[in-house]
């Protein structure tokens, strides 16, 4: 005998996309020991994305003309495209992540990323990608 409740359990679950049942929704990512850059892999229309965030710079570049929201702090890059800085209002900031300690390196979905007491280095299968650093960022 099937209890109330039970059936409507069942079609929310089948509802879902495949994997989405299960404990596969954690994030996927890293904190420096700092705590101060987070990075976070994505999927984006079946491509990987990497974004990775700084919380505290010593310095802001001016926001594009075009940006209502913040500008400086957030970083992408997808699998195969360029990196760059963009404009976001949100944050990839979750403390449950795991910490890549200093002198480690993190590879997942197509991207490499390098923990140092100076910043985190992160870069795509063609080379593109960020340096970040409390003092300075760079794109590459």
């Amino acid at each position: 005998m099937i209890r109330p409740g039970t059936v409507f359990l069942m079609s929310i679950l089948l509802a879902l996309p495949p994997g989405r049942a299960q404990a596969q929704d954690r994030p996927i990512g890293f904190l420096t020991p700092s705590r101060n850059i987070v990075c976070q892999v994505f999927a984006d229309n079946g491509q990987g994305v990497l974004r990775c965030d700084i919380m505290v710079t010593d310095t802001l570049p001016r926001p594009p003309s075009d940006c209502e929201l913040d500008w400086g702090h957030a970083f992408e890059m997808s699998t195969k495209g360029s990196a760059g800085r963009i404009c976001a209002g949100d944050s990839v900031m979750d403390a449950s992540l795991p910490v890549l300690a200093y002198g480690e390196v993190w590879q997942r979905a197509g991207f490499t990323c390098r923990s140092e007491q100076t910043g985190v280095t992160c870069f795509n299968a063609m080379q593109h990608g960020f340096s970040l650093a409390r003092a300075e960022q760079k794109v590459f």
